[in-house]
């Protein structure tokens, strides 16, 4: 089949194609929409040096603990106390049975009397010339003997009757009623739980870098427990067999804790990466990114970051932040890269 297009039907499909052709989008030069103004506070970060911890096992102790053993033989004959117990201090913890004890001081008494009756009797005939210089000061030597002699036994009794050298609880119990003590034998174990202490074992290494009153960080993780304690006592000396110094750090006592805790302790060790630190409010997550927004020429920008340790509402940065920087801690909108800003005190 043969079409015939006429002169006017050429030139209508030519200004249809003409037009299809000169189709474009229609605002090409106009600007983007700008973005909102929000309200920023900010803080100015400043570098510091970071140290590589170190963490060693340690142990919740109190700072005043005793244990209670006898010094004489004998058996328990009263022992009123349990464990967890609290005492005052000066309360009966074990009363010892020992007749021969109460003999000998019974018998020292005695002989002491003779010997005071003795030297009173000689005194006053030496008064008058009945009676010679060399036996009174005999006898005053023997009085003294004597008198000593019941020291020395009213010394053992007391040793029957044990009481609490200072407040404290009940920690441990090793014996009990009718059981037979020998002296040096341990009977109990006392602490004050008030004031508490970590004890740790520090490496030589690491413990020259440590000195008395220097602060680390502790952690107790049975109740919970993550902060700061001073240093107050350090071993002058490792172990040589296990090449440690003892190290006691002080704590703030709770009633989380309790004696005998494991603990954890962060020493310090070589210069690390400059790190800072800022609010946790700064922070945020996007999936396992972690970013803030810092201050440019009035404006937000996006920045991912590195993050350390949080402690009390503060986050070490490790990297993705330079010092002088500032950082946006609170907003009044949620912000995009790139958002104009207007920071307010």
């Amino acid at each position: 089949m043969h079409y015939k297009f006429l002169p006017s039907t050429l030139l209508l499909l030519a200004v249809i194609v003409g037009a299809v052709g000169c189709k474009g989008p229609a605002h090409t030069g106009t600007a983007e929409q700008q973005l909102p103004t929000a309200e920023v506070r900010v803080i100015t970060v400043a570098g510091q040096a970071a140290l590589q911890q170190n963490d060693v096992a340690g142990a919740v102790e109190s700072v005043q603990r005793a244990t209670i053993a006898a010094k004489i033989p004998g058996p328990i004959e009263e022992m009123p106390i349990s464990l967890g117990l609290a005492v005052k201090k000066g309360a009966l913890l074990t009363r010892i049975s020992a007749g021969e004890i109460t003999a000998r001081l019974s018998q020292a008494e005695t002989q002491l009397a003779q010997t005071q009756r003795n030297f009173e009797r000689e005194k006053r005939l030496l008064e008058k010339d009945a009676s010679t210089r060399e036996t009174v000061n005999s006898l005053e030597d023997a009085y003294r003997v004597a008198e000593a002699g019941v020291r020395e036994a009213k010394a053992m009794r007391d040793y029957t009757v044990i009481t609490a050298p200072f407040a404290g609880i009940i920690t441990q119990k090793m014996a009990n009623t009718g059981d037979l003590t020998t002296p040096g034998m341990p009977l109990l174990v006392l602490e004050n739980t008030e004031h508490l202490q970590v004890v740790a074992a520090a490496p030589e290494g690491l413990a020259l870098k440590i000195k008395k009153g220097d602060t680390l960080a502790v952690t107790v993780p049975a109740a919970k427990f993550a902060k700061t304690g001073s240093v107050t006592e350090i071993s002058p000396a490792a172990d040589t067999a296990s090449r440690t110094a003892l190290v006691k750090i002080q704590i703030d006592s709770t009633s989380a804790l309790q004696p005998g805790q494991y603990a954890r302790v962060s020493l310090p060790g070589g210069a690390g990466v400059s790190s800072f630190q800022v609010p946790e409010t700064a922070l945020s997550r996007f999936g396992q990114m972690e970013r803030l927004f810092v201050i440019q020429n009035n404006k937000a920008h996006l920045r991912l970051v590195r993050s350390g340790e949080h402690r009390e509402g503060q986050v070490e940065i490790l990297a993705g932040l330079n010092g002088g920087e500032q950082v946006v801690i609170q907003s009044s909108a949620q912000l995009v890269d790139g958002q104009p800003v207007h920071i307010v005190p």
